[in-house]
């Protein structure tokens, strides 16, 4: 256990100043989420455009695909929010049904993915990458559309990140992503109060 913490503390040490910079604006971007703060998305597109070098330096080639489709989701999340005040785009909540088709349809894909990306290239953790990738683009469709139940995949795909950066030993990263992961319980938390004061 001793090993496995010095081994941490040496690779957060260790860390590149591009990563640091990858991970304190991305912790900025969940924090203004949780706010609706139409500023996170701007954050989101350079932690994004950061995490696309980062992953494709890596081997981690999914998730470098997946950070350069954040930082276009950055631009359309900021156009649909900005045409839309706060009062006239409220939180909603998706029917069981709409997430069980969501839930096989993303894991349909991401064996799809993760196989094809096992036999023709040199991917890094093909099926973990695959997962994160195809989960997280339906989650930030559905921050898009302010789905409150975003929340609750990003703590599952948040999850497991952590462990798909600590393998490539982006240790700072995977902290960065148990970070996300209480912030996006705590982002649950004030989304689902938000949308119960909107019954009223």
């Amino acid at each position: 256990m001793t090993e496995i913490i010095e081994n941490i503390t040496e690779g957060i040490i260790q860390t590149s100043l591009i990563e640091w910079l990858a991970v304190l604006t991305g912790v900025t971007y969940v924090v203004l989420a949780a706010k609706k703060s139409i500023f996170c998305w701007v954050f989101a597109i350079i932690s994004a455009g950061l995490y696309v070098y980062i992953c494709y330096s890596a081997d981690l080639l999914i998730e470098s695909f997946l950070q350069l489709f954040y930082v276009l989701m950055g631009i359309f999340g900021w156009i649909m929010w900005n045409n839309n005040k706060a009062e006239q785009y409220p939180i909603v909540t998706w029917r069981k049904d709409f997430h069980f088709l969501n839930i096989a349809v993303s894991t349909v894909i991401f064996l799809i993915v993760g196989y094809y990306f096992e036999l023709n290239t040199s991917q890094d953790y093909p099926y973990l990458d695959a997962f994160t990738t195809v989960f997280s683009l339906a989650a930030t469709y559905m921050v898009m559309q302010r789905v409150l139940e975003n929340w609750l995949y990003w703590i599952v795909i948040d999850i497991a990140g952590m462990f798909l950066y600590a393998g490539k030993g982006f240790y700072l990263s995977a902290v960065l992503y148990l970070l996300f992961t209480i912030l996006a319980i705590i982002g649950f938390i004030k989304w689902r109060k938000t949308f119960k004061l909107q019954l009223r």
